[in-house]
């Protein structure tokens, strides 16, 4: 085959990287080898938002520096921008606290909500204009989010595309997405030994980007 991967980055982040030392990540091997090799993958087109660093100042320059190792060492990686939206609301508590002081139960609090905006829509229209554009035979999607269900309806019933979908965890308990999956010809997970396996290399040869010491 001659798929485009699509990767939901935040989705792939929580699901599969975050608290592991495998964020040095080789799109391009890793797909690899969930796939097939003898798969031509065409493109990876990764969808992310740019991070503040409102709560971890270093947390933009880590990711740069490995958005950065992507496009040096996989030509065949683009990367979409959605953005990062942060307001404070008003939410109950799930266990309401005493306030000694007043004599009375705490039930809400104000919280800083942090949403990640637009990198869903984005996904959804790439994998459906280059569905109409034909550029390839399946669209790999890794995602376990249900809003994406519509869109890969219309690849399969309008463009009679193949539709992979890769379940971003390697926790073998959680189960992907059947909103997803009810449109997919396959179904992939990750597996920890994978992402161990598929590391960029460190540094980057011809450059001097190197993976951020604490990772």
């Amino acid at each position: 085959m001659k798929p485009y991967i699509y990767i939901d980055g935040f989705n792939f982040y929580y699901g599969v990287v975050k608290d592991t030392p495998y964020k040095w990540l080789n799109f391009m091997a890793l797909f690899k080898k969930v796939l097939n090799p003898k798969h031509d993958i065409l493109a990876i087109k990764y969808f992310t938002a740019r991070v503040t660093g409102k709560f971890d100042p270093n947390q933009p320059v880590r990711q740069k520096t490995y958005i950065r190792a992507l496009e040096k060492s996989i030509p065949e990686l683009s990367v979409h921008y959605g953005q990062f939206n942060s307001h404070t609301i008003n939410a109950p508590l799930a266990y309401p606290i005493s306030a000694k002081t007043f004599g009375k139960h705490i039930k809400f609090a104000n919280i800083i909500k942090t949403e990640e905006k637009g990198s869903d829509v984005n996904l959804a229209v790439h994998v459906l204009n280059d569905a109409w554009r034909n550029v390839f035979d399946c669209a790999v999607i890794v995602s376990n989010d249900s809003d994406l269900a519509e869109s890969l309806r219309l690849v399969k019933v309008q463009n009679k595309k193949m539709i992979g979908v890769i379940y971003p965890s390697t926790n073998r308990k959680r189960h992907p997405s059947k909103a997803l999956t009810k449109y997919a010809n396959f179904t992939k997970g990750i597996f920890e030994s994978s992402l161990k396996a598929c590391q960029l290399p460190d540094p980057i040869p011809g450059t001097t980007i190197a993976k951020p010491s604490d990772w």
